[in-house]
């Protein structure tokens, strides 16, 4: 059976300090499961990564890894996904995971889950795709960096419309509701343009 929508889970391959932080992954993949989504996301089996992947699967979704080579060993590749690809690069790994998604939602992370946020944003408002893009800010994690963003419109780097191209949200099953919705009203995304 297809499944319903497909989201692409950006999130840390470590747990983080606040037991917040696997409870959301835990209610995102749960969620995606529930309602026959598709999760798409990383493919490693540590940290919020694992987390979001094996609640997924539990609740019965259809989850689709991807993970470099290079990252297998380092980021404990998940053999229990239900698609497990293994490719050369984070490009292919970047591109592929954007090609098998409807939307994108960044929980907690480190710099890996910044890089992949800010590029599928790029991509967003250069036209590539138009794909909501979520950000869930679990007990303020984000709040330093939208503050810097905020900043940056301030000084005119950034534009109001860019800002309104991210959806911000404290409530997991909102946000994912709200990309869901926005999802459905896409056109075919040009990521072979990219």
């Amino acid at each position: 059976m297809r499944p319903a929508f497909s989201i692409c889970v950006y999130c840390g391959s470590r747990p983080g300090l606040q037991a917040e932080f696997a409870a959301a992954a835990v209610e995102v993949g749960t969620w995606i499961g529930e309602n026959h989504g598709q999760l798409v996301y990383g493919g490693g089996k540590g940290g919020l990564m694992g987390i979001v992947a094996d609640a997924a699967l539990r609740a019965g979704a259809h989850v689709v890894g991807v993970i470099p080579k290079a990252l297998v060993e380092k980021e404990w590749a998940n053999t229990n996904c239900s698609e497990l690809h293994i490719v050369d690069s984070m490009h292919d790994r970047k591109k592929m995971m954007a090609e098998r998604a409807d939307a994108f939602l960044a929980l907690p992370g480190g710099i890996g889950t910044f890089e992949e946020l800010f590029e599928v944003w790029t991509w967003r408002q250069l036209g590539y795709h138009d794909k909501p893009i979520g950000i869930l800010n679990i007990e303020g994690y984000y709040n330093g960096l939208l503050a810097f963003l905020s900043h940056s419109v301030e000084q005119q780097f950034l534009g109001d419309w860019q800002m309104g191209l991210i959806k911000t949200e404290t409530n997991a099953i909102q946000l994912l509701k709200n990309l869901v919705q926005a999802a459905g009203t896409n056109s075919v995304p040009r990521l072979d343009e990219i």
